[in-house]
């Protein structure tokens, strides 16, 4: 009898998730490994492979069908002399365990696809704060017109741009090219710009970002790409003594022209290991610039930016962010400048400084403390090092308060040392203490529950507002 192809779980804690696209159609004639389906869920999309060969004997459940249940049969496939027009649906189990019996689930490729970009345009957009609160970014000229991507699109339109303005430029690092990227963010410039330029290496930090640097001093410009900042860790003698060093020991004579990007921060119960928010740990070091955007218009910009830069740039992303849509400007070259904050949304009560994930627990509590009468000011801070004080002071100096948020852990935090520049440079200017909201001072849990309380949230930051408005 047909096997059931079931709905697939990308994780412990998935329960459902949409079936947005059929690769294949009844008929067809399918071998193992072969995709067959895309399945979108709250952070990602993956890939559905067969598991045996056979012909897909009937679509049980369509594309588009959103909230399909873990276990839920999805496909029947027919076996070599079982008739596929015979085929009749099963009825609908209840969820149960995945066996090694007939009816398991496919194989699902560990790694999320790209989301098209009709389904980006058609999902709701990140959390967000109400676009006519939003201040036009001063870097856009007047009239622009803007379409809406995915952060994810818009770091692989920045790079595409950059290796057709700039041959020099490659890409290199695990899954970048005949994977399409770990995380789909290089996909489809393997097509675009060949081997040569979109480069899989071995599982090794240390010698793939060892190998990146020695291109840069030699004058490429090399966009490594790291599958978790986590990994980098056993790449940290390349990118400190090497790439943020090079330049003053060699008395200016060797820069070293390279951007070190991939994601960075807690994702969704990757544990201790694999959640780390690397943000203070690099933006100490000199020789280095680091970047950690929100928007998918700071993204494509700021990386854009980067890839220019004669510096080692540490760029951070956020898996959470990847899928998330948001306005960008349509033009010929929309390049951030590295180092200048945005103020997202003026105000005069409090101003609120965070920077990448964090901005949604920043606009998430401006618009709640909007409620109780609070005038939030909200600094996106883009860029780590250099550090856009400046902007910081000047709106502490029209506010009197400030209330710094990041999920990095709080003891030599970024936070930290913001709290420490202001005590110097506005210290008259203040009313209340600089409080900051961050992640715990534990290793990140496992447990969802217990991962929901270790990093920030929105009450805290509303709290530590109240606290610093005396409310």
């Amino acid at each position: 009898m047909p096997t059931n192809i079931l709905m697939p779980a990308l994780s412990p804690t998935m329960e459902e998730g949409k079936l947005s696209k059929w690769l294949k159609k009844e008929g067809d004639t399918v071998k193992a490994g072969d995709v067959i389906a895309e399945i979108e869920t709250d952070k990602a999309t993956m890939e559905v492979e067969a598991v045996d060969e056979g012909t897909v004997a009937r679509i049980l459940v369509p594309e588009g069908t959103e909230n399909v249940k873990v276990n839920t049969p999805i496909a029947l496939l027919a076996g070599e002399g079982e008739a596929a027009a015979a085929a009749e649906p099963p009825p609908a189990p209840t969820p149960q365990p995945r066996h090694n019996g007939k009816d398991q689930a496919p194989t699902v490729t560990a790694a999320p696809a790209e989301k098209k970009p009709e389904a980006s345009r058609s999902a709701p957009a990140a959390p967000a704060t109400p676009r006519e609160t939003v201040a036009a970014d001063p870097d856009v000229p007047a009239g622009t017109e803007m379409v809406t991507m995915t952060v994810r699109e818009a770091l692989r339109d920045a790079m595409a741009e950059e290796m057709r303005r700039d041959k020099d430029v490659f890409v290199m690092g695990e899954e970048v090219a005949e994977y399409q990227g770990a995380y789909k963010v290089t996909q489809g410039l393997l097509d675009e710009f060949g081997p040569e330029r979109v480069i899989d290496t071995p599982i090794t930090e240390h010698g793939f970002a060892g190998l990146g640097v020695g291109a840069a001093l030699a004058g490429l410009r090399p966009i490594v790409e790291f599958m978790t900042f986590n990994f980098a860790m056993q790449a940290m003698d390349q990118l400190i003594n090497s790439a943020a060093k090079t330049l003053y020991m060699s008395g200016g004579q060797m820069g070293c022209p390279i951007v070190f990007r991939g994601p960075n921060g807690a994702a969704a119960r990757v544990a201790a290991q694999h959640s780390q928010d690397y943000a203070a740990w690099y933006s100490q070091i000199p020789g280095l610039k680091v970047v950690q955007p929100y928007s998918a218009a700071d993204a494509k910009g700021l990386l854009k930016a980067a890839i220019r830069d004669p510096n080692p740039v540490i760029f951070l992303e956020n898996e959470i962010l990847y899928g998330q849509a948001f306005e960008v400007p349509k033009l010929d070259d929309f390049v951030l400048p590295l180092g200048k904050a945005r103020v997202v949304r003026a105000g005069t009560g409090v101003t609120i400084v965070s920077f990448g994930i964090g901005m949604t627990y920043a606009i998430k509590a401006a618009n709640e403390l909007t409620s109780l009468g609070i005038d939030a000011e909200l600094i996106d801070l883009r860029s780590l090092r250099p550090l856009d004080l400046d902007t910081v002071v000047e709106s502490v100096k029209k506010t009197n308060r400030c209330v710094t948020i990041e999920e990095g852990w709080p003891v030599n935090s970024v936070g930290g040392h913001i709290a420490s520049e202001i005590m110097t440079r506005a210290f008259d200017w203040l009313d209340a203490p600089v409080l900051k909201v961050t992640g715990k001072d534990v290793p990140m849990p496992y447990a969802a529950n217990l991962e929901k309380l270790a990093l920030p949230s929105v009450a805290e930051v509303i709290e530590a507002v109240k606290a610093v408005t005396y409310r």
